[in-house]
């Protein structure tokens, strides 16, 4: 699939694979001949790569396959970058773990992004552009007025021109959720939100003492006539949606339902807090609740979701001046501000566009591996093409603890529908999460053994551990 060539005027050897007709992307077939031959030897750590265009040249293809071929294998732990030096052959990795953790909804690595590069190139700017002493200081609330900006321009696909003044910058989507409890609820208040729901509003509910209550749904999401009757009874304080890509379900309600639980929440004078963290990453997702019902809708969109989880940035439209303010004095109280280094870097991605193409990267990836869980796990997929979970129902020989269990044996972590549940009876199912995994290989690794366990019954000894488990 490969071979070795020596180039006489520097001693330096070539490395060439044979590229094939049929048989795939060229940059994958390079990705692919590469790792066979660090795997039989005939590429060692340290060896040195040629040059992207040389190597272009001996094989006859343009340097953009020669670029996206180098940027796979260095997803794949094969390759590193010495600067000026070149490209070699990496050395392996020491694995700190063996768990292939399959719980813990994050981006994937963004496919064709450099995202070692662009984190300098975003630092560099933010540094040279910024008053460093003022990245090192306590700041304002709600983000500087160009970090609001940022936000308006990171909203406009979902609202077109916004007042970034109506936008809050804070710490994160779940600090967001806590300073909105804090400010429009009073302890002892009720909460709507549906059966399966973000675990980190519940803990924020039973925190700071306010009464999560459940609404019935369907495929399409909460059901109108059930949070009408649901408000008339327990006049909330707040409902919680996630409307697009739900965690745990991965469903996304569409256009009509979302009108009529806006048009609900006016009557009824109800707040809804919509939690829409996977928009972006969605294809054509209708457009927010908060569109429908802008004065009863507070709107949250973090980039922690879909950029990378060390972006603890979160946006928050809230069109009330006085709300704003009661957030402001609430958000204080536990998390006094978005860290001003994050917050600059965030706002720089935005602003040179950086941010939209690790979105694109983002996206892409979670799409190639929606593909990848929807071929593995074949019948018993439910997903969405776009987003970074999964929710997968169980055959009835199997609970969501046993198989959690009978996984982690195995050496895979995943979620159990208890994790999400706002009341008691679960559904019988497990949220496969696809992006914690950084190498697809390992991920493709951890979806078949899956399967392969799903396949079987649960031994007694799996059955003895589940029943014998607190509840």
């Amino acid at each position: 699939m490969s071979q070795l060539r020596t180039i006489q005027d520097d001693l330096l050897p070539i490395w060439l694979p044979r590229l094939a007709r049929n048989k795939g992307p060229r940059f994958l077939q390079i990705a692919d001949a590469l790792q066979a031959a660090v795997a039989d030897g005939s590429l060692k750590p340290g060896d040195r790569l040629p040059p992207q265009r040389q190597l272009a040249a001996q094989l006859d293809v343009d340097l953009t396959t020669i670029t996206r071929a180098y940027d796979e294998a260095r997803r794949r732990n094969l390759l590193e970058g010495r600067g000026a030096r070149g490209t070699y052959v990496a050395a392996p990795k020491a694995e700190l773990t063996a768990v292939l953790d399959l719980s813990m909804n994050t981006p994937p690595p963004p496919d064709g992004v450099d995202f070692d590069d662009m984190l300098k190139q975003g630092l560099s700017q933010v540094l040279m552009r910024a008053d460093n002493a003022s990245l090192m200081t306590y700041h304002l609330g709600g983000g500087s007025d160009t970090d609001r900006q940022a936000g308006a321009e990171w909203l406009a696909p979902m609202f077109g021109k916004l007042d970034a003044a109506q936008l809050l910058v804070c710490p994160g989507a779940q600090a967001a959720i806590a300073a909105l409890m804090l400010a429009l609820t009073a302890p002892g208040d009720v909460i709507l939100a549906e059966p399966m729901t973000y675990p980190g509003l519940r803990a924020a509910a039973a925190q700071f003492g306010r009464r999560l209550v459940a609404v019935e749904t369907d495929k399409h999401g909460m059901l109108p006539g059930m949070l009408e009757e649901a408000c008339r009874r327990h006049r909330p304080g707040l409902v919680y949606l996630n409307p697009t890509l739900q965690n745990p379900t991965a469903g996304t309600m569409p256009e009509r339902r979302r009108k009529e639980l806006a048009g609900i929440a006016k009557r009824c004078n109800v707040r809804i807090v919509e939690d829409d963290p996977y928009w972006l990453l969605a294809d054509a997702p209708p457009p927010p609740i908060a569109r429908f019902a802008p004065e009863q809708v507070v709107y949250i969109s973090t980039l922690s979701k879909c950029l990378t989880p060390g972006l603890r940035v979160a946006f928050v439209l809230l069109r009330d001046p006085r709300e704003r303010e009661r957030f402001l004095v609430a958000l204080r109280s536990f998390a006094l501000i978005a860290a001003p280094l994050s917050a600059a870097l965030a706002t720089q991605w935005i602003l040179d566009g950086s941010a939209e193409g690790l979105l694109a990267g983002v996206r892409k990836e979670a799409r190639l591996r929606q593909r990848m869980a929807r071929d593995i796990l074949a019948g018993r997929y439910n997903g969405s093409n776009d987003g970074l979970h999964v929710w997968l129902a169980l055959p009835a020989y199997w609970t969501a603890p046993q198989l959690a269990r009978a996984a982690d044996l195995e050496g895979i972590a995943v979620t159990p529908a208890e994790a999400f549940a706002t009341s008691s009876g679960a559904v019988n199912a497990i949220r496969i999460s696809l992006g914690s995994i950084q190498d697809r290989g390992r991920l493709q690794a951890g979806l078949q053994r899956l399967s392969q366990l799903l396949a079987r019954r649960p031994e007694p000894f799996e059955k003895l551990s589940a029943s014998s488990a607190p509840c």
